[in-house]
């Protein structure tokens, strides 16, 4: 069983993206500094993260925290890696996954290319309305459609806050052994939107790049979440610096 560590109140995973390529189950969801500040003001999305069964380390800020508050170094693993890993390992296996989310332009591009680089990969998709909340005949149906498919992994691309929050309310009524709330990345996989290289990512910049090409979207994650995940991350360790110097006397 990997390890897990706890930063700020969160159970985040500690290992590597190549553990989900061997048959895990449940619910994964992504924990970075934008995610955490909305949480503390959203009660369901916080109960919704709480839930998850994996919380993986999406972003630096996560990585830095970790070092800061546990004294450990954890590898940052984002929604488009644990994506890879598990179209890899789909496959090998000849497995199936399911798309649900995005516009139905973009579901076919992640067809076709999943075609071209995992043809053993069985698809199936669905393009729920772009609408905060959905109706009852919706929500039966998008379930509907995830169920009949059968697939190994359903990937939910609905952004953040709102495919966590669907998956949490609707997680015993889906038939399928993986569900990952990946965002974005359904449109870096389909091409629509480009994501950082190799480069900006391996110097832990991976989020400049878009925020130069999409400042409307990201300032707010990087000018205002991040400096205030820094600040509950330096305040937690001046707290726990105080609690060690209280019971050593």
């Amino acid at each position: 069983m990997p390890s897990t560590i706890n930063i700020l109140g969160y159970r985040v995973f500690a290992g590597t993206k190549e553990f989900f390529s061997g048959g895990v189950t449940g619910v994964v969801d992504t924990l970075n500094p934008h995610s955490y500040v909305m949480a503390r003001k959203d009660t369901y999305f916080r109960e919704a993260l709480m839930a998850a069964d994996w919380l993986i380390p999406d972003g630096v800020g996560i990585q830095y925290a970790a070092r800061l508050l546990n004294g450990v170094t954890i590898e940052k693993i984002a929604g488009s890696d644990l994506h890879e890993a598990l179209l890899s390992s789909l496959g090998k296996r000849g497995g199936s996954c399911f798309y649900l989310g995005s516009a139905g332009e973009t579901l076919n591009m992640i067809k076709e290319r999943i075609a071209r680089e995992h043809p053993t990969v069985r698809v199936g998709m669905f393009s729920p309305p772009f609408r905060e909340f959905f109706t009852e005949e919706e929500n039966r149906e998008m379930i509907s459609s995830v169920n009949s498919f059968s697939s190994d992994v359903l990937f939910v691309g609905m952004t953040a806050p709102r495919q966590e929050k669907w998956v949490h309310e609707n997680r015993e009524k889906l038939n399928v052994p993986l569900i990952c709330s990946v965002g974005a990345v359904f449109d870096f996989y389909a091409g629509t939107v480009q994501r950082s290289g190799s480069f900006w990512i391996n110097i832990g910049l991976e989020w400049l790049p878009r925020l130069l090409r999409e400042p409307r979207c990201l300032w707010r994650r990087n000018f205002i979440s991040t400096p205030l995940f820094m600040g509950y991350v330096a305040a937690e360790k001046m707290k726990s610096r105080r609690q060690r110097a209280v019971s050593s006397k």
